[in-house]
């Protein structure tokens, strides 16, 4: 398996786990979107899941800057 199937792989297993995660917390009701929503803290929920967003799509791009580099250096 190539690195990149491999990337190609983990890509589509988290897309699916998510996916899930998402289709099972909608399940819960609105009532408790609603509730955080009129609290103002549904904004604060949504900042920490973005800065975690960016913070894997971040370390994934430079692992990957740092895998190509290996590979570059190291032909078979």
């Amino acid at each position: 398996m190539t690195l990149r199937n491999m990337h190609s792989n983990i890509s589509l297993v988290l897309t699916a786990i998510l996916f899930f995660l998402m289709n099972g917390l909608s399940a819960q009701g609105v009532e408790m979107a609603t509730n955080m929503r009129s609290e103002g803290k549904i904004y604060v929920v949504v900042a920490v899941v973005l800065i975690i967003f960016i913070g894997l799509a971040i370390y994934l791009f430079s692992i990957d800057k740092k895998l190509d580099k290996l590979e570059k250096n190291n032909p078979k």
